[in-house]
């Protein structure tokens, strides 16, 4: 009797059904049984649906999925008796366990998990005694330590989930690591220590106590009459799925190690307790998302030999064999495929074969096929794939060619037309034909609609139910899809057949009576000869080389590829061949020659150099005769294809040799020994926590070389393994290393068994690196005894320290415990410096495990944990890693909607210092900033907002002016109407009252009244209600800030500013009348609080005048004038700021906010004068309000609040409370530059000091003081600001702002005596480096403020003229290049190291040049010197030896120079070295070109674990107009092609795929380098001169040419793009630029880019 239960699908989901008494476990797909291409298997994924939901359906946060795995119970099975077949006392829940008891000898035994509760189980088999009952005990609590054991029920396996999946069943274990590093040892910690290898890989401490991380947990064994079901997690991946799908996800040979050694971890626990894995192949090994590892056990293959048997040799000889059907009783599926020639294992060449020659059906083959693609049966996401061969019109008939399929063709094709796949290959910005896998899970939801319950397709097709929707009839379906076929179709009758009351059968053609009749004629049709001589082209699209390369171009098969090939993937299209699928034997050959003897035997013979296969003579003369020419081209071509795709029959074990009495006794005796050496844990023998810190050094480049290596494998050779099954492992494991480097298996059934016979290696080891050669060697040895153990291997120099080191840090948290613990276990290991010990590479490594439970802590105590785990990192990593890594995270927290301790912590003012310290302001800008604004809008918690406002106010000055307008103003400003909290209208306030009030009357003012207008207009307009709503809340938030800004500015500056035009502001908005009321009660607020603040003498004098238009229309407006009786107007529906404050419900209430408060500002004499109608007004007043004027005058008496009163406005705060160095005491906390130190105590005096200072002349004197005060030549924002289109967006972020050149030159200053060669800015955006000519013609590098325009200090060390400026990332450092290149320090200006490619013999010493530099330095000082105009260029440029260009990889610290001879130098910026020099061949000419210019792709790209960037090409630009581009990693040549016909001007990456290139040709090209580099993408043409450079900001592009500058678009679709030049004009339009440009570069943050001109002025323009 079979051990395992192989069932179908259907069987499956009806012995669920029959089980657990619900329809709430659903059966997802099969596992599929190994290897095999057949719907039978013993393991299946479940969908369990843990809540009832009302609607019937189903979604991801109320379902789980599992994989159950089906065992019979049968008399001489352990592992039934376990379960419970002779079971005396069962506790329900009761767990296997950890305490050994002694064993009576009445075969009871007792096991206990962590003081839970007992269960006496009884093995009373007499083929067993007291030792091996003791051994299968202690296999099983030690492989599944955490198992439950009970009864199969519904309720059992929704408890054994939900459990799982609140992480909290190995919280214990956890728990005594914590104790441990609280220095408690206990007898848990100690044994998970052991597991992981500290301070060995012990085998003398294995109680079966704690699960080994590595191994695929067992919830649960659970018991039903004739079966048992073994519960394990379903995994997202496997390795086979990352070898097939996405191998990129395996970025480096570190991560292939990495997973190495945690396989091998799993071994050697395994090893140690007698049980060998026996079927370890990439489908075995389990990945979870971070690929973590988990062993997987639940293969019926595996540890047959010691769980599930204990019988004698007939039991186990069986258990190696089993026949591949479904087991259960009047299946329905085993009439369905009784017929078919499948083995129970995949061998494609034996398929292959059989097909070739008619053996095999289409149908079989296509399935083989499927099952070496990774489909699986059930799954609708990856379903297995057949092809339409038909379109249902008429009855299939091989003589007539009407109703057949083109094959030649993909569905998609036919059903989308050449037509359109040609439009989406050329327009689409990854260029593709096909958008969509050949077979959807829609298509297949929609196919099999009859048979799946609503649950799944409410789920996958649409989430309301609409039955008519489905196609009702075959034919319709044909042609309602672009997707292919499934095998239901030609095998199964049931799909036709509805289980819903509402939805019809599917219709069969009208040629077919019965949906038997139809299946049996599809079949038919499926195998028929004009079939079969066209599935090979079926083939190719689907399976073969038309999946890529000029093959799919050519077949409009081009697929789209994945966005992310570094993430892992289940599901995709696997190429399995890349050569042209053979034609499959034409019928008159088959039917004569079926059983012919040998038709197509092979022999291989072997050769030193690998093995080739010879094909012996087919058959004798008369049959060559008879068959002809063309049969043995066929033959021929069909054994070459054979035999080049053997490697789709990979082999990862051979099978013992010998009898099996000697494999049991081998068995027995390992399993005898690893009981022999078991002793107990005593707590005193745990390391302590400083001895545990100690196996946490390591060094990034601390790793064993070569000679090591051969050492550890010449004594491994030496001890071998415990037993021939366990060396079985090592083979394996030898097997699957060698395929993660070679990306395909080492070994096929052929070489395997020229191994066993010959001891021949495959020659593909010799592709291997040296050091994987010699493990994979190793592991091969054909003596077993010879191969390394388990631990050996895991101990070989192989595995760098820091492999090592991370693995212990990672494996606890891996365990199924709370996320509070997990926290708190490595929170705590960062505390003692365990971070620090394992150095930033290891820690880089560790970061992508430990995000996740940083992003998902929900508590305040987790996120106080997360937190102090997310600081510990940024130290410990590298820059790039933090960037990469770190960034991302911390967005993806700051944008999530709900409220966050951990979101409030890191918008602390000092944590963001850090991130600007570590990488910059540009980093923060790029990644943070936005998602610190996104907290100020759409309705975000207060402590979050407060917290934001506050991290904004802080940062604006250090920002500068023209960042925090363009990043934080202009977004906020954006946000009106949209949700702006009360603490985002506060930041505009405060940064208002920081930056002071020439900055609030130059840029916000006018913003503000710009927005009052547009809103104003609106109103007016016929615009949706939603508009006019946000119109309406937009106008309140502006007149909040209006109110709040009031309070900063001086009495004039009020008058001067609102008064424009004669008009105020609130006024005008009071006049309209078609504004909500809402609206019209906070202006009238507002402007009360204006008079107040302006004084009674302003407000007769501006106000009253204009409120007597307003006052004579509320008199005798109809509520006023018609008395009581008159109905009240409604205000629309737009809500308060607060609503709990009361509102005015009608026009004529804006006479109680506005006549009394006037009454008492200016007296109700003077007010009566101003006003004519002020008997109307104050007898409504008094009708309506009770009010009655007295000489100590009174406030309405309903005492309505302003509708602000509740926010903490400036107008309602004494004014000294907004002194900026007081507002910084009081939690801010940023520093004030000191050169805002003149100006904060400006704002720091209040209006009374203000006004007395202009009294006596103050005036001249603070105008004197700050005629050059930063940011003196910024513009105002009318000269920015774009009002006329705030109505027409939705107020995000960046994309939403884009960037409007106006070509103005902000401000000009004569930076160098001849031209300005090169620019550089750093990433704050305050400071630039200018190089060019200096006095003398020679060369001079200045360093400028930009606030002030100053030069502070610059570097004149240079002989020729500097032709190229970096800025390095590390020091402080600037590298300047004149022909050699100068690395200097950009605060003092000293000289770091020179590079040259001159001979010593020609170059000055480095303390002569040094002191050359110094006192040309001391010469020149600071100041800019009169010389004659140089045209800048280099004396020796055609000097081979000099450098000619040079470009910066951040992500590496290295230097990229091209020289004047082609050549490429590497420069080591942080060693101070030179590297490798790549020299370039010459080009057409026998002259050698010039380097021009070099571009990288990948600072911005880089890859954790890698030593260089994702993108790994760097492209150089020659003075022949030829470019380059290079592999980075080996210098080899990817391509050569002629971009231009003159001299390459410049070169960037914009993107991955896109090089964009201009020439001194007058044009610009965009290449897409997955395209063909013979033509550009996009030519842009327009300039009149050459090009001398450009500059990118995201999709826009300015180039300089001549004296003008172009404006053009990356993102334009077309082939050619026209610009039009245009010159740069002073602000104020009254001059133009005369003179060339010659560089220019952008400051995308701050909206300007800098130009700099042959006469060396360097100019701000925007």
């Amino acid at each position: 009797m079979e051990d395992t239960v192989i069932m179908c699908l259907d069987c499956w989901q009806q012995r669920m059904d029959s089980i657990f008494q619900t329809e709430r476990v659903l059966v997802s797909y099969l596992h599929p049984h190994p290897h095999s291409p057949l719907p039978f298997s013993s393991r299946a994924v479940c969908q369990i649906q843990l809540t009832e939901r009302v609607d019937k359906t189903s979604s991801k946060e109320d379902t789980a999925e599992i994989i159950l795995v089906a065992v019979a119970n049968h008399e001489g099975q352990c592992l039934r008796k376990y379960i419970g077949g002779q079971v005396s006392v069962i506790v329900e829940g009761n767990k296997f366990g950890n305490d050994r008891k002694d064993l009576p000898r009445d075969s009871c035994c007792c096991l206990n998990h962590n003081g839970g509760a007992l269960g006496v189980v009884g093995c009373q088999n007499p083929n067993i005694n007291y030792c091996d009952r003791l051994l299968y005990l202690k296999n099983i609590a030690t492989l599944g330590p955490i198992a439950n054991v009970g009864t199969a029920s519904y309720a059992a396996i929704k408890h054994l989930v939900c459990n799982f999946l609140s992480s909290s069943i190995e919280n214990k274990t956890l728990e005594s690591l914590n104790l441990l590093l609280e220095g408690k040892p206990t007898r848990e910690a100690a044994e998970f220590l052991h597991l992981v290898g500290i301070p060995d890989f012990g085998e003398s401490i294995t109680s079966g106590c704690v699960r080994h991380p590595n191994i695929v947990p067992n919830l649960g064994l659970l018991k039903i009459d004739g079966y048992s079901f073994m519960l394990y997690p379903k995994a997202p991946y496997t390795l086979e799925n990352i070898l097939h799908y996405s191998p990129g996800a395996l970025k480096s040979d570190w991560h292939i190690r990495f997973l190495m050694y945690q396989v091998l971890s799993a071994l050697v626990h395994m090893h140690s307790s007698g049980v060998a894995h026996g079927a370890l192949d990439p489908l075995s090994i389990m990945l979870k998302d971070s690929c973590w590892c988990w062993l997987s056990l639940s293969d019926g293959r595996c540890l047959k030999s010691h769980l599930l048997h204990s019988g004698g040799e007939e039991e186990l000889v069986g258990s190696l064999s089993v026949k591949v059907t479904c087991c259960m009783p009047h299946c329905s599926c085993e009439a369905m495929y009784s017929d078919l020639k499948l083995s129970s294992s995949i061998d494609w060449t034996s398929d292959f074969k059989r097909w070739w020659k008619g053996e095999l059906t289409n149908y079989e083959y296509l399935l083989t096929l499927n099952r070496l693609s990774g489909r699986r049966w059930g799954d609708c996401t990856f379903h297995t794939v057949m092809p339409w061969v038909m379109d249902f019109s008429v009855r299939p008939d091989e003589h007539s060619h009407s109703g057949w399929r083109d094959l030649q063709k993909s569905k998609w094709r036919l059903a989308k037309g050449d037509e359109q796949l040609d439009f989406t290959y050329l327009t689409s910005e990854v260029p593709h034909h096909v958008s969509d896998e050949c077979l959807s899970e829609l298509a297949v939801c929609s196919y099999k609609a009859r048979r799946l319950p609503l649950s799944v397709l409410r789920c996958a097709v649409r989430s309301v139910y609409e039955p008519n929707e489905y196609p009702a009839t075959m034919q319709r379906l044909y042609q309602w899809t672009p997707d292919e076929c499934i095998p239901e179709f030609y095998s199964d009758p049931r799909i036709f057949q509805s289980i819903h009351s509402e939805m019809s059968d599917l219709a069969v053609p009208s040629w077919a009576s019965s949906p038997e009749e139809f299946i049996e004629l599809h079949r038919a049709a499926l195998e028929s000869d004009r079939v079969s001589q066209k599935i090979h082209h079926w083939i190719d699209l689907t399976f073969g080389y038309k999946l890529s390369g000029e093959a799919a171009i050519a077949a409009k098969n081009v697929t789209l590829p994945t966005s992310e090939p570094t993430m892992p993937r289940a599901t995709g299209r696997r190429q399995l061949f890349s050569e042209p699928h053979p034609m499959r034997l034409h019928s008159s050959w088959r039917n004569t020659h079926y059983h012919h003897k040998q038709e197509m035997n092979t022999a291989c013979e072997i050769r030193e150099n690998g093995s080739k296969t010879n094909f012996k003579a087919i058959e004798e003369a008369e049959d060559v005769n008879h068959r002809g020419i063309d049969y043995l081209e066929a033959l021929e071509a069909a054994a070459s294809f054979c035999e080049h795709f053997r490697n789709l029959n990979p082999c990862y074990t051979v099978h013992p040799q010998g009898s099996i009495e000697n494999i049991c006794e081998q068995s027995t005796k390992a399993r005898a020994e690893s009981v022999v050496v078991q002793a107990p844990v005593h707590e005193s023998s745990c390391i302590g926590l400083n001895g545990l810190l100690e196996y946490f050094e390591s060094e990034d480049d601390d790793e064993k070389g070569f000679q090591e290596l051969l050492m550890w494998k010449k004594k491994s050779s030496c001890q071998g393994s415990y037993s021939e099954d366990m060396s079985g492992d090592i083979f394996s494991m030898g097997c699957i290393l060698a395929e993660l480097h070679l990306k395909q298996p080492l070994f096929d059934p052929i070489s395997l068994t020229m191994y066993k016979e010959h001891g021949s290696l495959p020659g593909l080891l010799q592709k291997l690196p040296p050091h994987v050669q010699v493990l994979v060697e190793s592991s091969l040895e054909r003596d077993w005894k010879r191969r390394p153990s388990a631990k050996s291997f895991l101990e070989s120099p192989y595995f760098p320290p820091t492999v090592r080191t991370v693995y212990q840090f990672l494996a606890p948290l891996q365990f199924m415990a709370s996320l509070g613990s997990r926290l708190q276990y490595a929170a705590k290991l960062a505390r003692e410096g365990a971070l620090r010990l394992m150095g930033s590479f290891a820690a880089e490594m560790s970061v992508s495990h430990c995000l996740p439970l940083i992003v998902d802590t929900s508590s305040d105590s987790e996120a106080e944990l997360a937190f102090y785990l997310l600081k510990e990192f940024m130290k410990c990593l590298r820059p790039p890693a933090v960037k990469t890594l770190i960034l991302p995270a911390i967005q993806n927290i700051l944008q999530t909607t709900e409220y966050s301790h951990l979101k409030v912590a890191l918008l602390q003012n000092s944590f963001v210092r850090d991130i600007w310290k570590q990488l910059g302001k540009q980093a923060y800008l790029e990644k943070i900033h936005p998602s610190v604004i996104s907290n100020l809008y759409m309705l975000p918690h207060k402590n979050t907002a407060s917290a934001a406002s506050v991290l904004l106010i802080g940062s604006c000055e250090e920002l500068g002016v023209p960042i925090s307008i363009h990043q934080t103003i202009m977004p906020l400003v954006r946000c009106f109407g949209k949700g702006l909290a009360a603490d985002g209208i506060d930041a505009l306030i405060r940064i208002g009252g920081l930056l002071g009030e020439k900055f609030v009357v130059r840029q916000l003012l006018p913003i503000l009244r710009s927005i009052a207008s547009s809103c104003i207009a609106l109103a007016y307009m016929d615009k949706p209600e939603p508009v006019q709503s946000w119109s309406s809340l937009a106008l309140i938030d502006c007149l909040a800030t209006l109110d709040g800004l009031i309070a900063i500015l001086t009495r004039d500056a009020v008058i001067s500013e609102l008064f424009q035009d004669e008009v105020c502001l609130h006024v005008k908005v009071l006049m309209q009348k078609h504004l909500d009321l809402v609206v019209l009660q906070v202006a009238a607020n507002a402007l009360v609080a204006v008079c107040q603040r302006i004084g009674l003498d302003a407000t007769a004098l501006h106000i009253l005048p204009q409120l007597k238009e307003l006052f004579d229309e509320l008199a005798f407006s109809p509520e006023i004038s018609h008395g009581p009786g008159s109905q009240g107007l409604k205000a629309n529906v737009v809500k308060s700021k607060s609503d709990e404050e009361a509102q005015i419900v009608s026009r004529s209430d804006l006479v109680l906010l506005l006549y009394p408060p006037l009454a008492s500002l200016l007296g109700i004499e003077k007010l009566r004068q101003c006003c004519t109608t002020w008997l109307l007004l104050e007898q409504f007043l008094s009708r309506h309000y009770s009010w009655k004027w007295e000489h100590a005058g009174e406030t309405c008496g309903t005492g309505l609040k302003n509708l602000y009163a509740q926010r903490p406005l400036l107008s309602n705060i004494p004014p000294s409370e907004y002194n900026p160095a007081k507002l910084l005491l009081n939690g801010v906390g940023w520093s004030i530059p000191q050169s805002q130190l003149m100006r904060t105590g400006k704002n720091s005096l209040n209006h009374k000091q203000l006004e007395d200072l202009q009294s006596v002349g103050g005036p001249e004197v603070l105008t004197s003081s700050h005629k050059r005060e930063p940011w003196f030549w910024f513009p105002g924002s009318t000269d920015i600001w774009e009002g006329s289109d705030f109505a027409n967006r939705a107020g995000n972020l960046k994309d939403e702002l884009p960037w409007k050149i106006k070509a103005s030159v902000l401000h000009s200053v004569r930076a160098h005596a001849g031209t300005l060669r090169a620019l550089a800015v750093d990433g704050d955006e305050c400071t630039v480096y200018s190089g060019g000519v200096g006095t003398g013609f020679k060369g001079i590098v200045r360093k400028w403020e930009l606030p002030e325009i100053d030069s502070i200090s610059g570097y004149f060390g240079h002989e020729e003229i500097v032709n190229g400026i970096c800025i390095l990332s590390a020091s402080q450092r600037v590298a300047s290049c004149d022909g050699t290149i100068h690395i200097w320090n950009s605060q003092n200006s000293k000289l770091i190291k020179v590079f040259s490619e001159l001979e010593l013999s020609t170059v000055s010493s480095h303390s002569s040049f040094s002191s050359t530099v110094s006192k040309v330095n001391t010469e020149h000082g600071t100041g800019i010197n009169a010389a004659p105009l140089s045209g800048g260029i280099l004396s020796n440029a055609f000097n081979g030896t000099l450098y000619t260009c040079m470009h910066y990889l951040e992500s590496d610290d290295m230097l990229v120079a091209g020289t004047g001879c082609g050549s490429l130098r590497f420069i080591d910026v942080a060693q101070d070295r030179k590297l490798h020099l790549w020299k370039c061949e010459a080009f057409e000419s026998s002259f050698a070109s010039i380097v021009s210019s070099i571009c990288y792709c990948g600072s911005d790209k880089w890859q954790a674990g890698t030593s260089s960037s994702s993108s790994s090409w760097i492209a150089a630009g020659f003075s022949s107009g030829h470019c380059r581009l290079l592999d980075i990693r080996s210098g080899n040549l990817v391509a050569l092609w002629r971009a231009h016909d003159g001299f390459i001007t410049k070169l960037a990456a914009p993107e991955d795929h896109l090089l964009v290139s201009s020439s001194l040709d007058r044009k610009i090209c965009i290449w897409d380098l997955r395209r063909n580099w013979s033509a550009p993408l996009r030519v842009i043409r327009g300039h009149s001169d050459g090009i001398s450079g450009f500059s990118i900001w995201g999709q826009d592009m300015i180039s300089v040419s001549g004296n003008k500058i172009g404006i053009s678009s990356l993102s334009k679709s077309s082939d050619e793009q026209q610009i039009f030049p245009q010159k740069l004009y002073a602000a104020d339009r009254s001059t133009k630029n005369m003179s060339a440009l010659s560089s220019i570069c952008v400051l995308p943050f701050s909206r300007l880019f800098l130009v700099g001109s042959e006469d060396g002025h360097l100019k701000t323009c925007c």
